[in-house]
């Protein structure tokens, strides 16, 4: 059984406004055996589309190669947008050695509930996936669950949109509304989903050149 442990602590700052939550990198970031083009930083797999798709709105001529300049570029862009990295899975097992997150067993979560309580700017997490089992959603309703909270629908249109209360320790019957945005999954295992909504359909339809990367470039800017 292969033990599937997060590589990368929470990036987290006192200014961040938003959080992306996901759930792991490919194994090979936990064995430290990267292939060429990845950048050792989370979603830094050659495979994964998230800095790709943020490369192109936010035109930041990123580096994509194992190098600590392509690590500094992500960080530079973060502080600047005052966005935080906390992926909900510290770690879980696997008896097949992939990326997918149906395959995780016996999963280990991060207190997230606990970082946004230390974290206090934090007003939005932005789930690089939806409800599915195993998916940064799905984790954190059972982890909201566990502390007796829920999320409240706002909008269940895609990408699906929801609140919770957070009780705010410093002040006697105050909280915090948290927003959360359930994105669509910067992989390419999601393309196919991507492919079948009917939105990608219609824009399809009106350009022949229109792909899945540039639905997830429109999808995206909305929220970063």
């Amino acid at each position: 059984m292969f033990q599937h442990k997060h590589p990368y602590e929470p990036f987290l700052f006192k200014e961040a406004t938003k959080l992306i939550v996901g759930t792991l990198p490919p194994p090979r970031f936990t064995i430290g055996i990267l292939k060429k083009g990845d950048v050792n930083f989370c979603y830094g797999s050659k495979d994964g589309q998230l800095w790709p798709i943020l490369n192109i709105i936010f035109k930041l001529n990123l580096k994509f190669e194992t190098t600590q300049e392509a690590v500094n570029q992500r960080k530079k862009f973060l502080k600047q947008r005052k966005i935080g990295i906390c992926d909900i899975v510290a770690s879980a097992e696997r008896s097949k050695i992939d990326a997918s997150d149906i395959g995780m067993q016996n999963i280990q979560l991060r207190n997230i509930l606990g970082y946004l309580k230390q974290y206090r700017n934090i007003d939005t997490l932005i789930f690089t996936g939806g409800n599915s089992k195993n998916g940064p959603e799905y984790f954190f309703r059972k982890h909201l669950k566990e502390n007796n909270l829920k999320l409240q629908v706002v909008s269940n249109e895609v990408p699906r949109i929801h609140q919770f209360n957070i009780p705010d320790e410093t002040k006697l019957n105050h909280s915090r509304i948290i927003k959360t945005v359930s994105l669509t999954a910067p992989s390419g295992a999601a393309n196919r989903a991507v492919g079948s909504l009917a939105a990608y359909k219609q824009m399809k339809s009106e350009n022949a050149n229109f792909n899945t990367i540039d639905f997830r470039v429109l999808q995206y800017q909305s929220f970063f």
